[in-house]
Parts: C-alpha cells; structure tokens; sequence
C-alpha cells in the first residue's frame, strides 16, 4: 500500500513505462529475458511497481511479443493497400518479410516459437499473430485471382506454404544456413510457382510509400 505522497507512477504511466521497457528489452535480448529483475532495471520501476501491474512476466511476453508483430503487421498492410496491384502488393509483402532491416523482428518470432513450447500465452499470441497474417496473405492472393495477377486454385494453403517457407528460411538464418540470397530465391521461387508467375516476378518489392 502507498502512500499520498509516494512517489510511485499512475496506472498509466506505469504501464506506458512497462510497455516501452519490454519492448526494449525484447528487441535488444530477445522475450526470454523479460524478467522481473531485468525489467526493473530497464523501466527505472521498483519491483513492486511492475509486480503489481503485471503479475505475470509469462503474460508480458506474449503481449510484448503481439504488440511488435501487430506493429509490423499494421505497417506492411498499409503499404501493400496502396499498391497498384495485388501483384506489387505481394511483392510488398514478401520483400517484408525477407528484408534484412526486419531481424530482430525474425528473431522475435523465433523466440515466440520456442517459448511457446512452454508458455502458454506466447503460444495463443503466436498462433493469433499467424492467423492474422495468414488473412493479410490469402486477401493478397484473392484479389490477385479476380484481377488475373495471379492463378491459385487454393490461396489459403498458398498463402500457408509462403508462411511456413518464411519461418523456416528465418532459422536458416539464425544458424548461418544458406546465404541471403539462396534463402531469399527459395522463397520467391516457391512463392512464384505456387501463384503461377514466371521466375523472377517477384524480385523487388519495397516498404517505402
């Protein structure tokens, strides 16, 4: 219990300051090293403080995990909904998602995958996060079908396959498998051939409005 005159933050700022802090934390150590003490550390906050807003360390991993890959998401929708056409907008789509700026978000996601395994709320986060982008995909290959970009009999498990060709290429890069360019080729090809595009349509692509 505190006092009127503790000096300890309002709800608010606390929990803007909670936020911020595992963000930071999440981006630069990964989501394994949200800890009480760390964050403590990081976010200026007592121990109490942080305990108190969020008892959980498990629950703020999963909702630092979402916040940052909702943040990219919003951020890549946006842009491909400005393409010209559902073909530049997959090209939007797929060069996000190989772009080298975009690693830590990868690793993001790597971590997500393994805490899963033991975490119950990073586990409901990512399998969220994935469906979300997985609707952002199958909408991309939809239009694509009705404007005759593109020619899928089955944009949901396309849109599945590019997916899981993107999660595996990201652990490729984690351990130094393939180079960039090999790990980027195996996707776009992939990607070309399940939607009926000759080689090399895909090459380009940019996040730049």
């Amino acid at each position: 219990m505190t006092s009127p005159g503790s000096s300890a933050p309002a709800l608010p700022d606390a929990r803007a300051t909670i936020d911020e802090a595992a963000r930071t934390i999440a981006l630069s150590s990964g989501l394994t090293a949200i800890t009480l003490r760390r964050m403590a550390s990081v976010s200026s906050l007592s121990p109490g403080v942080i305990a108190a807003e969020e008892p959980s360390m498990h629950a703020l991993a999963a909702r630092t995990f979402s916040d940052l890959a909702l943040s990219e998401l919003g951020r890549v929708r946006a842009v491909a909904a400005a393409a010209s056409t559902p073909l530049e907008a997959l090209r939007i789509l797929v060069s996000a998602l190989l772009a080298t700026d975009h690693c830590l978000s990868k690793t993001i996601w790597a971590d997500a995958w393994s805490i899963g395994r033991h975490n119950d709320f990073v586990a409901v986060a990512a399998r969220e996060c994935m469906t979300t982008w997985q609707e952002l995909a199958v909408s991309i290959l939809d239009a694509g079908n009705a404007s005759g970009d593109f020619h899928v009999t089955n944009a949901p498990l396309a849109a599945r396959q590019f997916f899981a060709l993107i999660d595996s290429t990201t652990v490729y890069g984690l351990v130094g498998y393939l180079t960039e360019e090999e790990r980027s080729q195996l996707v776009t090809r992939s990607v070309e051939v399940s939607v009926g595009l000759v080689e090399g349509t895909l090459a380009g692509g940019s996040l730049e409005g």
